[in-house]
């Protein structure tokens, strides 16, 4: 694997974004605003999408702005790995069959979360890119730690932005337009 996100390999993974976590999470309407960002151009490039909810019976449904633009339900879990649920890990096993080889993951919280959710990945064999500016923690600290450790572990750190301009690889076409579009 080189780093280069591909179309015709790449899901996104929207790592329970729920309302109880609104007030509590530093810089989060960065995050919601990325995660959004994200999900609207995956769904205009036709690409993949997972979304989870660490236990929403407690922590709430994911937040309005994104729920809106859910096509499928979200996975509930209780594990902080997505891949150590079973409903997921199964959604992700027909996407790895389909050919998804790379990960994009946003949402929080960056050191438990999205984090054990990337070593996982990577440990399956995927390769993870994980968006700075979509995913945070309540502490800058654990946030900018989070980072350091998935840097250190193999996951590519990109931007919003980075990541999809990678994804649609050149301007003037209809689909660049509409991304960037949600960009500006």
């Amino acid at each position: 694997m080189d780093g280069i996100p591909n179309r015709k390999s790449t899901a996104l993974v929207v790592i329970d974004v729920q309302d109880s976590f609104m007030p509590v999470i530093f810089e989060m309407g960065r995050v919601t605003d990325s995660c959004s960002k994200l999900v609207k151009a995956f769904k205009i490039l036709k690409m993949p999408l997972v979304f989870t909810e660490q236990y929403p019976q407690g922590l709430g449904q994911t937040i309005p702005d994104l729920a809106v633009l859910m096509e499928d339900k979200a996975v509930e879990k209780t594990e902080f790995s997505c891949f150590r649920n079973k409903v997921f890990k199964e959604k992700l096993d027909k996407l790895k069959k389909a050919g998804v080889k790379q990960l994009v993951l946003c949402g929080i919280e960056a050191h438990v979360c999205v984090l054990q959710t990337a070593l996982d990945a990577i440990s399956e064999g995927f390769e993870v890119f994980v968006v700075e500016d979509a995913v945070s923690s309540r502490k800058r600290t654990d946030w900018q730690t989070a980072m350091d450790r998935l840097q250190q572990s193999g996951a590519y750190r990109v931007s919003t932005e980075m990541i999809l301009f990678q994804l649609m690889e050149k301007a003037g076409t209809e689909e660049f337009k509409q991304v960037q579009e949600i960009i500006k």
